[in-house]
């Protein structure tokens, strides 16, 4: 899915970062672990606690 720029603040996004937060309230980016062809989908994987 492609997302249309947004406005945040005085910046324009084109794109989407993803982050988790590690144990120190701090954020980890994720990162894929080899090249992937551009546009391609990620994967959304829900599982319950």
């Amino acid at each position: 899915m492609n997302f249309a720029p947004k406005q945040i603040g005085p910046f324009k996004s084109e794109v989407l970062t993803l982050g988790v937060p590690d144990g120190e309230g701090g954020v980890v980016l994720l990162t894929p672990e080899r090249d992937v062809p551009i546009g391609g989908r990620m994967f959304q994987s829900i599982e319950s606690a």
